[in-house]
C-alpha cells in the first residue's frame, strides 16, 4: 500500500453523537447535518458546507458508521464512553508520481480514558465497521487518539 506524497484535496468530518437535539451550531452558510444509524439516538456532523466535496462526503457516511460501531466496541469491551466522545475523518485524494490514491486520518477523542483503552477499542472498531473492511489493505490510514 503506497502513501500519498502530494495532498491535493481533503473532506473533514466531526462526528458525535448529539444529546440534545435543539442544540444548532452551524452558521455562515454551513448546516449540521443530522444522520441516522442503527440503535444510535442522533449522529451529528457540525458545520457541514453547502456542497461537500466527494472526500467529505465519504468521510461524513464512515464518521456515521465507525462513531456508531465506536460504541459498540466499547460495550463489547466492558467501558462506558463519556458522553462528549468523538471522531474526526480527514479524507485525502493525492498522488504519489502519477498514481492517485485515498488516505485517511482519523482523531478520536474520549477524554478520561487511558489510551491503550482507546486504541482497543478503536482496533477494534475497525474491525466491526464495514466502511473500514471496505478499504483494508488499500488505504493508508493514520490514527490519532486525545484523551484530555
Amino acid at each position: 500500500m503506497e502513501k500519498i506524497e502530494q495532498v491535493l484535496a481533503s473532506g473533514n468530518t466531526h462526528a458525535t453523537v448529539n444529546r440534545n437535539p435543539n442544540l444548532q451550531r452551524g452558521e455562515f452558510g454551513v448546516y449540521d447535518l443530522k444522520l441516522s444509524a442503527p440503535g444510535v439516538e442522533s449522529l451529528e456532523f457540525i458545520a457541514t458546507e453547502p456542497h461537500p466535496t466527494a472526500e467529505k462526503l465519504f468521510a461524513g457516511a464512515w464518521s456515521a458508521c465507525y462513531t456508531t460501531v465506536f460504541g459498540i466496541a466499547a460495550s463489547l469491551k466492558k467501558v462506558t464512553l463519556p458522553s462528549d466522545y468523538s471522531v474526526d475523518i480527514q479524507i485525502n485524494i493525492g498522488q504519489t508520481g502519477a498514481a492517485w490514491f485515498l488516505g485517511a486520518q482519523f482523531t478520536i477523542r474520549v477524554p478520561g480514558l487511558e489510551t491503550e483503552v482507546v486504541e482497543a477499542i478503536a482496533r477494534l472498531a475497525h474491525q466491526i465497521c464495514p466502511y473500514s473492511k471496505s478499504v483494508h489493505g488499500n488505504i493508508a490510514i493514520g490514527m490519532n487518539i486525545v484523551t484530555v
